[in-house]
């Protein structure tokens, strides 16, 4: 049985108890939660927040899957923080900035040899996403160059097949390649809308993010090749929706849509 969990980012004005009330009003039990300037745990305060916020969404029956925090992955306080919370991964993004590719991922690299020792000092896993655009990487074979010679007890994927399939890349060959370094299954949905006209000289596009059945990746073949390869590891919510009014009730359909997709 796979955990779901949802990522909080649409709701950083709730307090910690109104966080947990809200999510176990929308279906979940489980969270990831940011780390990052402005939300209810910031990365200065990790030590000392983390634990407590863990202990208040706890006591409200949520329970912390993962975060994904703002801060570098060879500093001692998001371990030692974690480690105190129970929270064994951090989700992660490599953004390309201005170095061209290769540069980026050996960069990437650096990063994460200089996190190794904490993650085996404290049995804690970074969980990389993948992420369309000027992203390390953007779809599977990315993915796979750069996590393969890692333990993936400390370096592992976390798929996201909406960022994959935007980049034009197929789902059911995504995980025959990712299988075996998977940890976490990212699920939102998104397709490219022209915002130019017609008479435009050069097309303009925009992603828009959407319900989980209106994207480009189809859950129902994301959730079947799933099945076929027999992960039973967490599948997280982003919650991401264009039309930001709609957060709430957007989710508790593409639970309920993903939930059947399960059954």
């Amino acid at each position: 049985m796979n955990q779901l969990a949802v990522f909080t980012k649409p709701w950083k004005t709730l307090t910690l108890s109104e966080l947990a009330r809200h999510i176990q009003s929308l279906g979940f039990e489980w969270i990831e939660l940011p780390v990052r300037p402005g939300f209810q745990v910031e990365p200065d305060n990790i030590e000392r927040d983390l634990p407590a916020a863990v202990k208040v969404l706890g006591e409200h029956g949520i329970g912390v899957l993962n975060v994904t925090a703002d801060i570098a992955l060879d500093d001692e306080r998001l371990y030692s923080a974690c480690a105190e919370a129970g929270i064994g991964m951090n989700r992660v993004m490599f953004w390309q900035r201005d170095l061209d590719y290769w540069s980026a991922e050996s960069d990437a690299r650096r990063r994460l040899d200089a996190a190794l020792p904490f993650c085996e000092g404290y049995d804690f896993q970074i969980g990389i996403q993948n992420h369309s655009g000027r992203f390390v990487p953007v779809n599977e074979m990315g993915m796979y160059h750069l996590v393969k010679d890692y333990d993936r007890r400390y370096v592992a994927a976390v798929w996201d097949p909406a960022h994959n399939a935007l980049e034009g890349m197929n789902s059911d060959s995504a995980l025959d390649v990712l299988a075996p370094h998977l940890c976490v299954v990212n699920l939102k949905n998104a397709y490219w809308r022209r915002v130019s006209g017609p008479e435009a000289e050069v097309a303009e596009w925009k992603i828009y993010w959407t319900s989980g059945a209106q994207g480009r990746a189809s859950w129902s073949k994301v959730i079947a090749k799933l099945k076929t390869i027999d992960f039973r590891g967490p599948i997280c919510f982003s919650a991401e929706y264009s039309d930001e009014e709609r957060v709430d009730e957007l989710i508790v359909k593409d639970l309920a849509f993903a939930r059947g997709l399960l059954a």
